[in-house]
């Protein structure tokens, strides 16, 4: 085979591999409460999007924007609104190889490739509409620039690394914990061109890291003061998050041993080359897991863009072996995680018990409707999002929101706000559809307060169903 196929074969195998990995399946679940924020916030105008960022949101306002524009080309089908985290993980996976034979091998770079293919969290963060995928490709991009930079120094080559660092902390702003790992290399002078001196080379790293730090800056101190409502959710972190870890952003508890326990054996045989990956890996989980100490903001899915690095040290310990028990190893984490990968093509919810099915109660309310009809949510302000849920699936053919009064984008908020006089509001209304979270056999009496009044005095339950996580009664005068 001539050497320019071969080297493009290190990074095509694994970029074709992931493409179809996580192509499959790709509308089989449904979108889950984070993707119907992402539906919500990019069918905005470009000044609603503007609005929500100063009131909540403001770390995925850029993300959010540029789906606003990818929506305006390709639709907001299921499918649409994932592509652009598949198309990112294929990138990530090729890159990943290409930094593997960059930093190591061919045939590491081409094994690292395949292992991140096969993980279920390739999968599930491929087909998911949040911007983890889109991070985790310019995580391994800013590295790989980097290391270019590094043994062939020049203005075009930082510049680059400077552009891709500032769309990776304008992604996501834990991602930029990564550059703890790049000063590292930086000073440790790692595959560095020796003719640049250390001096100069670490100045030219901190002028294509303080661009980048300046653009980001204002998203930050927005950011931070939103902590509180974007995260309330969220618990401080305790030492057993760290050993479950491996588990969550691989989404399989199995494979993410297995990956820790390769890549391990990869750090060890590496010795010196393992630093770059190695401190790639652990330096922002030990940061985010500091932070996470003293605010609440440890939250595994923040640290998926760590697992390519991981999957480069496991490259470097399969590439030790002969390439059929290289492979052997490769297929068995293929099945370790196929049952995992079959769930999450089932639901994004987790844990996967808390199934949320906002499209049989869409169904339920599409088959039995009636002019005239209205709809209430309880409850109506929680990150559930039961109305986009019924919204996104009937669209226009949505009941009379009954009680809305001012919309989410109308708020710049992500949800709306309802009348403080409900039993005014639902005057005049012979049939109402009331959708709450929860199986209930009495859903009537789950809604709480003056709303819950309205609904009782008013009218009777004629019919209830039961769907995943959620119930749907039709009440009538």
């Amino acid at each position: 085979m001539p050497r320019g196929l071969r080297t493009a074969a290190v990074w095509l195998a694994p970029a074709l591999l992931t493409l179809v990995v996580t192509g499959t399946g790709l509308t089989g679940a449904q979108l889950w409460r984070d993707e119907l924020a992402t539906w919500s916030a990019a069918t905005r105008s470009v000044g609603d999007l503007f609005r929500l960022a100063g009131t909540i949101d403001a770390a995925t306002g850029p993300y959010y924007l540029l789906m606003h524009g990818w929506v305006a080309l390709a639709g907001d089908s299921v499918a649409a609104l994932r592509l652009p985290s598949v198309l990112a993980m294929t990138g990530a996976a090729a890159l990943t190889a290409v930094l593997g034979r960059r930093l190591v091998g061919a045939r590491t770079g081409l094994l690292a490739g395949l292992l991140f293919a096969l993980l279920p969290g390739t999968s599930r963060y491929a087909q998911e509409a949040r911007p983890y995928a889109l991070a985790t490709l310019f995580a391994v991009l800013a590295t790989l620039l980097l290391v270019e930079a590094l043994r062939r120094p020049g203005w075009a080559r930082w510049a680059g690394y400077a552009v891709a660092l500032a769309a990776l902390g304008l992604t996501h702003l834990v991602a930029l914990t990564l550059l703890a790992a790049h000063a590292v290399a930086v000073l440790a002078g790692t595959g560095a061109d020796p003719a640049g001196g250390p001096g100069r080379r670490r100045w030219w790293w901190l002028a294509a890291v303080a661009p980048a730090l300046v653009l980001v800056a204002p998203l930050v101190l927005v950011a931070r003061g939103q902590r509180g409502r974007q995260l309330e959710w969220v618990d401080l972190v305790r030492p057993v998050d760290l050993v479950t870890l491996p588990g969550g952003v691989a989404q399989s508890t199995a494979v993410g041993g297995l990956l820790v326990g390769l890549a391990a054996l990869g750090a060890a045989r590496l010795g010196r080359r393992a630093l770059l990956p190695g401190c790639a890996v652990v330096l922002p989980v030990l940061l985010l897991f500091a932070a996470g100490l003293v605010v609440p903001l440890w939250v595994p899915r923040y640290l998926v863009f760590v697992v390519p690095f991981a999957c480069l040290l496991a490259g470097a310990a399969l590439a030790a072996v002969p390439l059929p028990g290289a492979l052997g190893v490769l297929v068995l984490a293929g099945l370790l995680g196929l049952p995992d990968q079959a769930a999450l093509r089932r639901t994004h919810e987790w844990p996967r018990s808390s199934r949320i099915d906002y499209r049989g109660a869409a169904d339920v309310i599409a088959a039995g409707q009636r002019p005239g009809d209205a709809v209430v949510y309880s409850p109506r302000h929680s990150w559930l999002f039961l109305d986009l849920g019924v919204e996104y699936r009937l669209r226009d053919r949505t009941p009379r929101d009954a009680l809305l009064v001012e919309g989410p984008a109308r708020r710049g908020d992500l949800w709306a706000a309802e009348c403080d006089r409900p039993a005014e509001c639902l005057a005049g209304v012979p049939r109402v559809w009331l959708v709450v979270s929860g199986r209930r056999t009495d859903p009537v009496a789950a809604v709480t307060g003056a709303k819950g009044a309205a609904l009782r005095d008013g009218f009777t339950v004629r019919q209830v169903w039961q769907r995943p996580g959620l119930t749907v009664a039709l009440l009538t005068r």
